[in-house]
C-alpha cells in the first residue's frame, strides 16, 4: 500500500528496529500490529480515522485534557487574522522530523485560507529533551528572533529553521546566528539573547502546557472551532485530513 501515513515524535525515549534485510512475512505482520495508532478526532459524531504508523513511538495514553490549554493571547505567535474563526494551536519541535513535515502541511494551509482570514496558526514549544537535546535552545532562538523583529520575524525565522534542519537532532548550533543573519536581524543582540536564557522559562512554560492538554508526542496539534470547542490533531496529519475538518466546521459556523 502507498499510502503515507502521518506520523508524531513520542515523549518518552523508545528504541525503534528498522530492518532492512529481508525479513520473514510473519515478523513484518507482527511489526505492523504492534504498531502505534494516530488518532485525528472530527466534529461531531464521525468516527474518528486511525492510521497505523510503521516504525514509530507507540502513541501514549494521553492524560490531560484540551480545555488545559492555555487560552491565545496577544504574546502568541500568531501567523494569519487573531480573530479568525478557527485557530489551529501547533505545540511543535523543531527537531522533530515529522514536525518539519507539518510545518509545510501548515504552511500550505495558511496558503488557501489564512489569506481570507478563515484561520489563524498559533505556534508553541514543545521540545522532547529525551529525543532532541538541542530541540529546547532551537525554540528559544525563534524567541530571540521575535523580541527582536516581531511576530513576522519570528515566522521567517521558523520558516529557515524547519527548512535547513535535517532534524532528529542534527542541526548545528552554529547555524542559528545564520539563520538570524539570513533573515535580517542583528546577529550580536541575537547572541546575547540567546546566551542569557532569557527565554527558557517561556519554553518551558510552553512544553508543560502541552503535557497539560494531553499532549504526549509531537507534532501537538489542538483545533479550535469557531464555537470554541477544541478536537485534537494528532502526528503529522496531511493537508488533505486537515482541509476536510476546517472544510467541516467552516460549513457549521
Amino acid at each position: 500500500m502507498n499510502e503515507e501515513h502521518p506520523q508524531s515524535e513520542s515523549l518518552s525515549t523508545q528504541k525503534t528496529l528498522i530492518q532492512t534485510l529481508a525479513v520473514p512475512l510473519s515478523i513484518v505482520i507482527a511489526g505492523a500490529l504492534i504498531a502505534g495508532a494516530v488518532l485525528f478526532g472530527l466534529r461531531g459524531n464521525t468516527t474518528p480515522p486511525t492510521a497505523v504508523v510503521p516504525n514509530a513511538p507507540v502513541a501514549q495514553d494521553a492524560g490531560g485534557t484540551l480545555e488545559n490549554m492555555k487560552p491565545i493571547a496577544q504574546d502568541d505567535h500568531i501567523r494569519g487574522n487573531p480573530d479568525a474563526p478557527i485557530k489551529i494551536v501547533e505545540y511543535s519541535d523543531t527537531e522533530c522530523p515529522f514536525c518539519k513535515r507539518f510545518h509545510e502541511t501548515m504552511k500550505q494551509v495558511m496558503g488557501e485560507y489564512g489569506d481570507t482570514g478563515k484561520v489563524a496558526w498559533v505556534y508553541r514549544h514543545f521540545p522532547l529533551d529525551q529525543l532532541h537535546s538541542k530541540a529546547r535552545k532551537e525554540a528559544e532562538a525563534l524567541e530571540c528572533a521575535g523580541a527582536q523583529g516581531g511576530n513576522d520575524m519570528f515566522w521567517k525565522y521558523a520558516d529557515r529553521l524547519y527548512e535547513i534542519t535535517e532534524s532528529n537532532n542534527r542541526l548545528d548550533p552554529t547555524e542559528l546566528p545564520k539563520i538570524a543573519t539570513y533573515v535580517g536581524i542583528d546577529v550580536a543582540k541575537f547572541n546575547d539573547c540567546l546566551s542569557s536564557g532569557t527565554y527558557a522559562e517561556h519554553v518551558a512554560n510552553d512544553l508543560e502546557n502541552a503535557v497539560a492538554t494531553g499532549g504526549r508526542g509531537t507534532p501537538w496539534s489542538i483545533f479550535v472551532a469557531p464555537d470554541g470547542s477544541k478536537l485534537p490533531i494528532n502526528g503529522a496529519q496531511p493537508y488533505e485530513a486537515v482541509k476536510q475538518l476546517i472544510e467541516q466546521n467552516l460549513k457549521g459556523s
